[in-house]
Parts: structure tokens; sequence; C-alpha cells
């Protein structure tokens, strides 16, 4: 069962990273974001890397700056706190900080984090957001073992990584995947933890995982939506990705 609630935070990533194969100030991340808000997006995620070959640094300020002519919707800044990130996060002060485990080298997120055994290094990264007033979320693998460690780590949400049901979507094991999804969030609720969820997510596979997994707070789409976006502009993008979540909690009365 899904709820009304589930926001969706559109990844504007990828703008960037085809700004970035030019020596140009096109497309701009800081527009798409505009445009989306406009459309109705809950709120804007970025993932910065160290090499920047995504968003850079100026691009996060300027998307700082703009949402706080948006001040119902959300800036979730995600990325490893080992990296580049906690300075940006210290500055910025953003609604969310998903911490996600990937590596400098990485072509893009593929795992959460391994709860216990990262539970050391990472208290002190959760105790100093919480300080700062910005919620944590943890990058993790449907695991419903894990969750009442990342709570005990003092982790306010999860986000399940979706890749695996992404890739089940459609096919046979579709069923036995979305099970191990539910039994994750469901885990994660009854120890008081809010559930995201992300990746690979689209139009097309977004309404059956919500309408399985309960209580899904946020989805962040980034590629699926700025790949849609090409083809049917971001108003429109956007209005589909809604829809869907409007189907989601329809169907589930």
């Amino acid at each position: 069962m899904t709820s009304a609630r589930t926001a969706l935070s559109v990844n504007v990533n990828k703008v960037a990273l085809l700004r970035n194969s030019r020596h140009l100030d096109i497309p701009s991340p800081v527009h798409a974001a505009r445009l989306c808000l406009e459309a109705g997006a809950a709120g804007i995620t970025i993932h910065p890397r160290p090499d920047q070959r995504h968003i850079r640094t100026e691009d996060a300020v300027q998307i700082a700056e703009l949402m706080k002519h948006w001040p119902q919707r959300e800036f979730n800044i995600e990325g490893n706190p080992f990296h580049n990130l906690m300075d940006l996060v210290r500055r910025l002060r953003p609604h969310q900080c998903t911490l996600v485990p990937d590596s400098q080298s990485q072509f893009t997120s593929d795992h959460g984090w391994s709860l216990p055994q990262d539970a050391q290094r990472l208290a002190p990264i959760v105790a100093e957001l919480r300080q700062l007033g910005v919620r944590v979320s943890l990058f993790m693998d449907p695991q419903p073992g894990a969750m009442a460690a990342a709570k005990a780590l003092g982790a306010d949400r999860v986000e399940l990584y979706t890749e695996t049901y992404a890739r089940a979507w459609g096919t046979d094991e579709q069923t036995q995947v979305l099970q191990g999804f539910c039994e994750s969030a469901l885990a994660a609720l009854a120890v008081g933890l809010g559930v995201n969820a992300g990746h690979d997510l689209n139009r097309s596979n977004l309404a059956d995982f919500l309408g399985a997994v309960p209580a899904v707070l946020e989805v962040s789409i980034g590629h699926a939506l700025i790949a849609d976006a090409l083809e049917l502009g971001y108003a429109a993008t956007v209005q589909a990705y809604l829809a869907a979540i409007r189907e989601a909690s329809e169907a589930a009365g």
C-alpha cells in the first residue's frame, strides 16, 4: 500500500552531466530544478561527486538558493560522507542528507551500507547531521534485518535501493523481489524509520512498486525522469510521474 504523502524528488544530476560535455552553461540544472518544482515536484535531489562530473559546487549553491523560494519543497543532497559531501552539507543545510557508500570511481550507486559493519564510522557523521538539523537517510539494500541497526545508528529514514526491483519488474521474479522490499519497509516502520526509495524507478514500474511497498514517503528519480523529459519536456514528465504516484495511491484505496 502507498500513501498520498509519497513525494517525488527529482535528481537533476543528468542535466549537469549533459551540460558538462561542453564549455557552455546549457542545459542548466538550476533551470531544470525550477521547471520541475513549477510542475509539482516535491523536492530536488543532487548527488555531488569529488570529480564534479555531474553537479558542481556552484550548482549546489544555486539550487540551495532556489529552494529558499519554495519553502514547502525539500532539498536532498546525497553522496558519500567520506568524500567531499560534508563540507557542502555544512554550508547549505539541506532538508535531508542521504548517505550513500559509493566509491569515487563508481559509475553509479550500486549497493547500500553494510550494517552493523559500517556503523562505527558512520556514527559521528549521523550525529553531526542531526546536530545541524538535517534529516538523515541511509541508502540501504532491501535487508529487513539491517533496519534495526540503521535506527540504532540514529538515522531518520532509509532509502531502499530499488535496482533489483527494476530488473525484476515485468518478469516472473517481480512478486518475490517486491516481497523482500515489503518486508524491509515493514521492518523499518516497526523500529520507527521512515522509508524512501530510489534507483532505476521509472514511469512504467513506479506505480507497481508504490502499490506494493507500504508507506513510502519519498521516491528520488533522476536518470529515467530526465530521459523522459528529453522527449516530453519537464512539466509533462513530472506530471506523468505524479500520475503514477496517484495511481498507486488510488489502487491502494
